[in-house]
């Protein structure tokens, strides 16, 4: 009788077999299960049960009515708190198995447990107007966006921009200044660009021309504008304020129709034309950016500036032009604080917006729908420390000052991980 023999299995390849696992990264699962916990315990075990907390959602131009909905404080935060922990859960799930979530789940998550810390904010307080949060966090992103979108455009070419307060501070100044001479808010926001590509003039002629450091530029050009503005401030403007500062504000336009949708149309559709014009903004530049051969060279310019210059673009003049486009971008964003938000001008006014915005740019992988997610969630955090200063929450004004700062260090900290600039960045070209 013949033995039958099974044939050995094949070898794994050396290619297969070498593949190293993709380390597992447990930054973001750890950070989600810190935070739910926190949500637990300060929003649902510490406080007392019993009260209840009432949003109100509609305004008085919507098409129809939505009746203010109240809830139980505690339950209600104890619900949402459960949602965020079986996200955090799912979040550690995705580590082990090596799979990616999309970025709906830090989306859902956040939006879970900022609702969980409403319900307590406002237990047994006056209601808490929920679309005009919304409406008016849209509105505070505004110069952060603009910023946001500056960085995007000289990063992306290798000009690390760290002017954009001083480019956002000097469109405030020519804006006011403008519109006050001419008593039109529109002239004002024409004006404002100008300033800042002004500024952008002065980056790219000590960094392209004279190779100076680029970060050490950006610092001084920050103060060079802060003492140029306050100089004029207090010599000119303060003399006669009703000729060179007076309030000249831009109209709020309202979208037949859309703005009228509950909800929605306040937040989206009732804003003024600098809202607008974000919108057209961000939307243009994420198209032209990835989808057209400008953006290519562009992009190609900060990553790899020498393979650039082999297939005939001319590296230095991109960066000199897309630097000064976006010290405009930024320029414009500053209009925000005199004519949009019908302002006259001040010192210092811009407050360190500019530097947010350039957190906002690392938050969003220096893309423009990203940087406008993070711009977002900072103003969303610096709006909340108004509304609920009105609603009269528990916590110190003080605490509620720090809050969109503190939501700016935990969220590049936190949220951002592993993230690489382009390859070029801050590096001369010498040909």
């Amino acid at each position: 009788m013949t033995a039958v023999t099974t044939p050995p299995a094949p070898a794994p390849s050396r290619s297969a077999a070498s593949k190293p696992l993709t380390p597992i990264s447990w930054r973001a699962p750890v950070t989600y299960a810190v935070v739910g916990l926190l949500s637990l315990l300060l929003f649902v075990i510490l406080p007392d049960g019993g009260t209840t907390t009432t949003f109100r959602l509609s305004t008085a131009g919507d098409f129809f009515q939505i009746q203010p909905v109240t809830v139980s404080s505690t339950g209600a935060a104890l619900f949402l708190t459960i949602l965020a922990l079986m996200l955090a859960g799912l979040s550690f799930w995705a580590a082990v198995d090596r799979r990616k979530v999309g970025m709906w789940l830090p989306v859902v998550f956040g939006v879970l447990v900022v609702l969980a810390f409403l319900c307590w904010a406002g237990a047994g307080k006056s209601a808490i107007p929920l679309t005009g949060l919304l409406q008016g966090s849209l509105f505070l992103a505004v110069p952060l966006v603009f910023g946001a979108l500056s960085g995007v455009l000289c990063e992306r070419v290798g000009i690390v921009n760290i002017a954009i307060e001083g480019q956002l501070l000097a469109g405030a100044f020519l804006a006011a200044v403008v519109a006050s001479v001419t008593s039109s808010a529109y002239a004002g926001l024409v004006a404002a660009p100008i300033a800042g590509a002004l500024v952008g003039v002065l980056l790219v002629i000590f960094s392209v021309r004279y190779w100076v450091n680029q970060i050490i530029v950006g610092v001084v050009l920050n103060v060079l504008v802060v003492g140029v503005t306050s100089y004029l401030y207090s010599t000119v403007l303060t003399e006669d304020s009703a000729t060179w500062n007076a309030r000249t504000p831009l109209p709020v336009i309202e979208i037949p129709v859309l703005s009228q949708i509950p909800v929605v149309g306040p937040v989206l559709f009732r804003q003024t034309l600098l809202v607008y014009l974000m919108y057209a903004a961000v939307v243009v530049l994420q198209i032209f950016l990835f989808r057209s051969r400008w953006g290519l060279r562009l992009r190609a310019v900060g990553e790899h500036p020498k393979a650039a210059d082999t297939v005939g673009i001319k590296v230095n003049a991109t960066r000199v032009k897309n630097t000064i486009l976006g010290g405009a971008v930024a320029g414009l964003g500053g209009a925000f604080f005199t004519v949009a938000a019908g302002l006259a001008f001040g010192k210092e006014m811009t407050g360190g917006k500019g530097f947010i915005a350039l957190a906002a740019m690392i938050l969003g992988r220096w893309n423009p729908v990203g940087a406008l997610a993070a711009a977002l969630l900072f103003g969303f955090a610096d709006n909340l420390q108004t509304v609920l200063g009105i609603v009269g929450t528990p916590i110190p004004s003080q605490i509620m000052l720090m809050t969109p700062y503190v939501v700016t260090i935990f969220a590049v900290a936190g949220l951002v991980g592993r993230v690489r600039a382009p390859a070029a960045e801050g590096i001369p070209y010498i040909k």
